[in-house]
């Protein structure tokens, strides 16, 4: 784990997230000390897909207002980011085939790069795969 500020803050993914809402047995410790680390070191960022992500454990917004830490801030996908996910989506497909569509995946990580931020994940291996340039903290 990192002990500085990274000059854009992190953003935070969906699964570190619902670790914690779910009390993950497995994740949930190191969950939740990630993103303590990440909370006292600067911004800390989610997006809309992360937001639609982790909604899906809730049934009212209002609920899930309640339950995201209030420091986590909310942003916009930059356009950036979008065509940069694309390419890696592109990318992903012919090395791949069809499998399971990564593309939330790669817009969440193509953020970070665009908005030079680290990305917290406990699933670093797709990340890696497409956007070697992204600062991960991850297990």
């Amino acid at each position: 784990m990192r002990t500085e500020s990274p000059p854009g803050g992190t953003l935070v993914d969906a699964n570190v997230l619902l670790d914690l809402f779910t009390r993950d047995p497995a994740w949930m410790s190191w969950s939740k000390g990630a993103l303590a680390e990440a909370l006292d070191a600067g911004p800390v960022i989610i997006n809309p897909i992360v937001y639609a992500e982790i909604s899906v454990r809730f049934e009212r917004i209002e609920e899930l207002e309640d339950a995201l830490p209030e420091q986590i801030e909310r942003e916009a996908l930059p356009w950036e980011a979008a065509f940069l996910a694309g390419k890696c989506f592109r990318d992903y497909r012919r090395r791949h085939g069809g499998r399971r569509s990564p593309l939330p995946d790669f817009y969440i990580g193509a953020h970070a790069v665009i908005t030079g931020r680290v990305l917290l994940t406990r699933d670093p291996r797709r990340y890696r795969s497409v956007l070697p340039s992204l600062t991960l903290v991850s297990p």
